[in-house]
């Protein structure tokens, strides 16, 4: 590259403050480190938060479901009893979250196994394009991860969600910090 591209500088034009994004991306880092070091609990956590969400998204779907009065009434009972579900699927989430994570993660593995054959077979059939291997290797791939999750209920569901939520946070924090540095660099 030339001398002039590396030296060349990119206004700020909307007045971005490099520090706070400096700061945030590490206050998001410490939080991957927290949730790395524990991600038993951070799986639970997460699952008692989604827990209160879903009773508050059940609650506003009862009440919105009764506030449309020319609706037919089998119409509002049907919106009604889907927020009740919502509702007690959140009450189940905050009282059990260990097995409300281990269900997700089921979920989450049947659908990997189910992604996996599918790619893998659809690269299967696309054998004259020269990079089918590498589609049936990332097919291949995600069905063992998907297998793996699987054969490893219950543990896999205990930790899998937390991890998740932690290589996010610190994907994000270093992100953060990265586009904080840039813009310290460039004014």
């Amino acid at each position: 590259m030339s001398d002039s591209f590396n030296t060349l500088r990119f206004p700020n034009p909307q007045g971005l403050k490099p520090g706070w994004f400096i700061g945030f991306g590490a206050v998001l880092i410490v939080l991957g480190i927290l949730a790395a070091l524990d991600t038993i609990a951070t799986t639970l956590a997460s699952m008692v938060v989604l827990g209160v969400l879903m009773i508050v998204g059940g609650v506003a779907q009862v009440m919105q479901s009764f506030a449309h009065r020319g609706l037919p009434l089998p119409n509002q009972w049907l919106s009604g009893l889907i927020g009740g579900l919502y509702i007690l699927g959140g009450i189940l989430l905050i009282e059990e979250p260990a097995t409300g994570s281990i269900f997700i993660t089921a979920i989450l593995a049947g659908c990997l196994i189910f992604a996996g054959l599918a790619r893998t077979f659809w690269a299967g059939g696309h054998r004259t394009n020269k990079s089918w291997i590498m589609l049936a290797l990332s097919g291949l791939l995600t069905l063992v991860v998907g297998i793996l999750l699987y054969m490893t209920l219950p543990w896999s569901g205990l930790w899998l969600i937390g991890m998740f939520i932690a290589v996010e946070l610190l994907m994000a924090g270093f992100a953060t910090m990265m586009f904080g540095f840039s813009l310290r660099n460039n004014t």
